[in-house]
């Protein structure tokens, strides 16, 4: 019987990173990927309760103690605040996501979780002035991956343009991070999964996205795009498993590359080891829209994952806009 479910693409798309940064959760930020695959072998790999047994004695952050399984990261609380944002007003308003931003995440908000660095000076920024007095760049210089989490909805909900698209996303983009490394992957992800939900095969989507990476992107791509088989765990020991852009956006385009379905994908992700929910949100995005787009229902979200995501029914209901 097949247990997976098929949906819109434009929905897939935004499913799939907040369901693959919630699979995820349980094993991230382990930089072992060793003890990865020892867990694997008696617990598999997604959605595990976050365990501080397994961060023992390996290189590691175990910041996510007080969650359970099917919870997100950071990184989904964006791109779920994004989501939300749009399904209220229709279209995106700076000031209000901003002010949104500030409350979620800022105290006496609703998320409870780790903050980090970036987040924290963007706070710092925001919260003592009135919505009007917010910066129209109110981001810091950093290229980590929290960067790229607003990028699946704002492209999922574009109906213009590509360079239309790409305009948005830097303004969307430039409000927490103001980096031109974060700025050249946002660009390039978000053309990618344009090109991918207009009906592109997805290797023709990330070889002809490359002329928006600019000039320290392309390369490391193109060297992730010439692997001949799919093998995370060295990509990632070749290009980096932290959470950086440079790092991780080689090792996506490495298991797109490769994988044949959203769960494969997801998998290879979290074995990879280090910054899998950052590196989530763009892969998930990317592989379960294109499954939804050449049909193929088996590549598809699993039913068991949609039904394991915490924030299921919140998701899907801001989902009815796209």
């Amino acid at each position: 019987m097949n247990t997976n479910i098929r949906l819109a693409p434009r929905v897939a798309a935004v499913m799939g990173a907040l369901i693959a940064d919630s699979a995820a959760l349980g094993l991230h930020w382990i930089y072992d990927a060793d003890r990865i695959a020892q867990i694997e072998k008696t617990k598999g790999l997604a959605f595990l309760p976050p365990q501080a047994e397994h961060y023992a004695n390996v290189k590691g952050y175990f910041v996510h103690g007080g969650k359970e399984a099917g919870a997100s990261s950071a990184y989904g609380e964006i791109c779920l605040l994004i989501l939300k944002h749009l399904a209220e007003y229709g279209e995106f308003k700076r000031t209000e996501y901003q002010t949104a931003f500030r409350n979620h995440f800022g105290p006496g908000g609703n998320y409870t979780g780790y903050i980090d660095t970036p987040t924290r000076q963007i706070l710092l920024k925001l919260i003592p002035l009135k919505p009007e007095e917010f910066p129209e760049i109110s981001g810091v210089d950093d290229d980590q991956f929290a960067a790229l989490a607003t990028v699946p909805v704002i492209t999922a909900a574009h109906k213009g343009s590509r360079d239309a698209l790409l305009e948005k996303v830097e303004q969307v983009v430039r409000l927490t991070h103001n980096n031109h490394d974060a700025i050249a992957a946002a660009k390039y992800t978000a053309s990618v999964l344009l090109a991918v939900l207009e009906g592109s095969s997805l290797n023709e989507a990330l070889t002809s996205s490359l002329q928006f990476a600019g000039e320290t992107l392309t390369p490391l791509l193109s060297d992730a795009l010439n692997t001949n088989r799919l093998d995370s765990v060295a990509a990632a020991q070749r290009f980096g498993s932290a959470c950086h852009v440079l790092e991780g956006l080689p090792v996506i385009v490495h298991i797109l590359r490769h994988a044949t379905g959203y769960q494969q994908a997801v998998e290879a992700n979290i074995r990879a080891s280090g910054d899998n929910c950052g590196r989530a949100i763009m892969l998930g995005a990317i592989a379960a829209a294109a499954a939804e787009t050449r049909n193929d229902s088996n590549a598809a979200i699993p039913l068991s994952w949609l039904a394991t995501y915490k924030n299921l029914a919140t998701a899907a209901h801001a989902c009815t806009h796209l």
